[in-house]
């Protein structure tokens, strides 16, 4: 980031909001993550839970099919994110599309948006210590899982008041561990099925894709009812865009991050569930717990199942980690927007928001109470849950974008020199599928409490606004520009 940009944010971004005035001594968050730290948070985000547990789910409702559902979702989170990469370069601010919302929809969809995404990143969070107290179980099977839920968010937590620098290290190796495992996973995978190695007595093989009831053992249907669990796997993609505030660089970093979308989506979800399908039966996959232990047991590698299981559990830990760290930044984000309380602004000698910290530890205690009530269906009730804070998120993302892109159309000199291919078109077609992933959600009862959940919170928040946020901050927030938009 130029200097005069940096200048320009001090003088004009601050003063804007009505938080951040007289907000506490300290409070800027410190500009300390690469653009290697920031693609890895949002790897962290989107390679967890969803893919290595809930690819279970998924492969079960549509078969090898699942696949397009795959695609189809990717190719509209590709969408989201060129949205939000526009914006990011444009507006680097730690509270991100939270901001973005309420400069140009609204304060209170930008209240809304700010927190239905913490609502959504702290279900995102408690479905990951689930999957990591279940994976745990292999290796000590007497113990209770709450056991090692409760340890796995002191751990979190605590990483979370690292200093941002050390933070993003930690993710990057994190995050690193289960990519190598993936892409180890696809190498061996695509050589048993070159050379005809027979895993577990299964032949590998193409006809797996179409044997067993056909590529479509359930039809469309299959499809559609698959796209409620495929949304959740890649909610907190959009994480991406709260790096903004703590990335020395957004002009550059960002866009390199956004465009990496797709081949991320491409290697990590088709590629590895395509290779998957062909080494085993899909109805044989995920019937074990996660598909990715079963794979690599089925190759016969030396204790495979525990170096896998111990991957697995990785993946969790790094997905938690770095959707603790998403909500902690949303969190200050909206005490800059006078949106909550304003001490979460203060920040620890290490440059972290130490309040919104005990906020997330406070909401993954009551994860785990919630756990102990109904420990068999929790994991599914808040990823659908989860799905549906998703597509608000995103619905928010592309309508602030369309706004935003609207009020320049008429000065094209201030146009962002990252913008989105095909506006408003593709736009368009995002939003009719977030409306048709909510009309899925709908068809099933955990679907239907899950937005039932959701427009319950929208309404709650709803009236908090109207009744103690806007008699003190009516007006709109007023971003700061960067010079190199």
């Amino acid at each position: 980031m130029n200097q005069s940009y940096q200048q320009s944010r001090h003088d004009s971004a601050r003063p804007s909001s009505p938080a951040t005035a007289g907000a506490p001594a300290g409070s800027e968050l410190q500009r300390r993550l690469s653009t290697r730290h920031i693609r890895f948070i949002a790897l962290g985000s989107a390679i967890g839970t969803g893919l290595f547990y809930g690819s279970s789910e998924t492969i079960r409702a549509a078969g090898p099919a699942v696949l397009v559902a795959y695609i189809v979702a990717g190719a509209m989170v590709f969408i989201v994110m060129r949205a939000l990469g526009e914006m990011a370069v444009r507006h680097p601010v730690a509270g991100s599309f939270a901001q973005y919302a309420d400069r140009y929809i609204s304060p209170l969809a930008g209240f809304l948006t700010g927190w239905v995404f913490a609502f959504e990143m702290l279900m995102v969070a408690i479905a990951d210590m689930v999957a990591a107290g279940k994976y745990m179980g292999l290796w000590f099977p007497n113990t209770p899982g709450w056991v090692w839920m409760l340890a796995g968010m002191l751990i979190i937590c605590a990483l979370n008041l690292l200093k941002v620098s050390v933070f993003g290290e930690l993710e990057f190796w994190f995050s690193l561990i289960k990519v190598v495992t993936i892409i180890a996973m696809i190498v061996g995978g695509i050589g048993l099925i070159v050379f005809g190695v027979s895993t577990g007595g299964v032949q590998p093989g193409l006809n797996h894709l179409v044997d067993h009831g056909g590529f479509a053992p359930f039809g469309v249907w299959g499809i559609v009812m698959s796209l409620g669990i495929v949304v959740f796997s890649f909610g907190g993609v959009e994480t991406l865009g709260m790096t903004a505030g703590e990335t020395g660089d957004p002009g550059k970093a960002i866009p390199k991050a956004v465009n990496s979308v797709p081949f991320r989506i491409l290697i990590f979800y088709i590629l590895s569930l395509g290779v998957m399908f062909c080494l085993f039966p899909w109805n044989q996959i995920g019937s074990q717990g996660s598909p990715f232990v079963q794979v690599f047991t089925g190759l016969h590698i030396p204790a495979a199942e525990h170096i896998i299981n111990g991957v697995v559990l990785t993946a969790a830990l790094s997905a938690m980690n770095a959707i603790s760290y998403t909500l902690v930044r949303t969190l200050y984000g909206l005490a800059q927007q006078g949106q909550a309380p304003r001490s979460f602004l203060r920040l620890s000698r290490t440059g972290v928001p130490y309040l919104p910290v005990s906020v997330v530890l406070s909401g993954l205690v009551l994860g785990l109470l919630a756990f102990l009530l109904i420990p068999d269906t929790l994991f599914l009730l808040v990823a659908s849950i989860a799905s549906f804070a998703t597509v608000f998120t995103w619905v928010m993302i592309l309508v602030s974008h369309y706004r935003m892109r609207r009020e320049l159309r008429d000065a094209p000199a201030r146009g962002s020199a990252y913008r989105m291919p095909a506006w408003p078109w593709l736009s368009w077609i995002a939003l009719v599928f977030m409306a048709f992933v909510v009309v899925v959600l709908l068809s099933s009862s955990t679907g239907q409490v899950a937005v039932a959940v959701g427009l319950g919170l929208t309404a709650v928040l709803t009236a908090i606004y109207l009744l103690a946020i806007r008699p003190r901050h009516p007006e709109r927030i007023e971003l700061a520009v960067a010079e190199d938009a």
